[in-house]
């Protein structure tokens, strides 16, 4: 199918600042699949695309550095699309996919990283692992996720020195494939910073609604329904939520999110740490733009998960996918 370019929801600062991955594989990942009931019914996804030609340029607006780099290798010279947009001065986890002209995904172990502030030449090398997105290890414990080829994602730690756009190399490990890209860096985070208090969001629970009427996920996810923010703020109980909309995502990469944190909380069950799904749009429709809990965490794009403390302090939290592993190992660094 020919995939629909994406309209943005009503919604003030949120037109601008729609950068993720969502409509950059809308454009080159949806392309493979048939036509389903769910991309009709889905408007648009709360992000625009990162990686897309403004962000990736033409050879002429590439840094010498990065045209030097690809000139090193015969291959083919890819576009890297990222799966994370909110960066800011400091650590980054940076999310990305690199998708060849067949639109498969190229999934080599890891990937070297190459990278430089524009109008510097002073290149950093790091590494970047491929992250399986499966939400479970037995798939007939839960059901499989809306996009079953959606199984990986690269993911590097970067820190960003100075505010500004920064290019990237990519060049996945034992192949002669090189991919190029740039993210822009700003001074702060759109969303809540780490180390900052959580918002004391009244998000719906099981007590106000239907599951139905709550959630999009087929079937719902109850245990994710049954405690608000502002409940478990109040409470001084440790949580992580995820603002997700499982139906109406549109990349082929955030369906499992709502799905990952499920068979996390499961691994948690016993530590008292509440698990809260909240979605993404109003009334659970497009076309009203996001919901307010949306609105009252400043949240750019979607979807994203969160880790409070027994404080009510952001511990740690991820932008775009996230795998079982990486939120799990999370999950114990902070909030056990």
């Amino acid at each position: 199918m020919q995939p629909r370019p994406p309209t943005r929801p009503p919604g003030g600062r949120y037109a601008a600042a729609r950068l993720l991955l969502a409509a950059a594989l809308l454009l080159v990942l949806l392309a493979a699949c048939g036509g389903s009931e769910k991309e009709e019914a889905a408007a648009a996804p709360v992000a625009a695309e990162a990686g897309g030609p403004a962000a990736n340029g033409t050879d002429a607006s590439l840094p010498d550095w990065v045209k030097s780099r690809l000139a090193k290798k015969d291959g083919d010279d890819l576009v890297v699309f990222f799966g994370t947009a909110d960066h800011a001065v400091g650590p980054n986890r940076v999310s990305f996919v690199v998708v060849r002209p067949d639109q498969s995904i190229v999934q080599a172990s890891e990937a070297g990283v190459y990278l430089a502030q524009e109008g510097s030449d002073a290149v950093v090398q790091t590494r970047a692992a491929l992250v399986p997105l499966e939400a479970h290890s037995h798939p007939e414990e839960t059901t499989p996720h809306n996009h079953p080829d959606a199984t990986d994602l690269y993911v590097a730690n970067v820190d960003f020195p100075k505010p500004g756009r920064y290019w990237f190399v990519i060049e996945p490990a034992g192949t002669s494939i090189q991919a190029s890209g740039a993210v822009d860096v700003a001074q702060k985070t759109t969303s809540p910073a780490v180390g900052s208090k959580a918002i004391p969001s009244d998000n719906p629970t099981l007590r106000d609604a239907s599951a139905e009427e709550i959630t999009t996920a087929k079937p719902p996810d109850t245990e994710l329904l049954r405690y608000s923010i502002a409940d478990s703020l109040e409470a001084g109980a440790p949580f992580v939520v995820a603002f997700a909309t499982p139906f109406f995502c549109q990349s082929r990469t955030c369906g499992p999110t709502v799905e990952v944190m499920e068979q996390v909380r499961k691994t948690f069950a016993s530590s008292g740490i509440r698990f809260i799904h909240v979605e993404i749009y109003a009334d659970n429709d497009p076309q009203k733009g996001v919901n307010r809990w949306v609105e009252e965490w400043k949240l750019p794009t979607e979807p994203w998960v969160f880790l409070v403390d027994e404080e009510g302090i952001i511990r740690a939290k991820f932008e775009g996918s996230v795998s079982v592993d990486e939120l799990t190992a999370a999950v114990r660094t902070h909030l056990s």
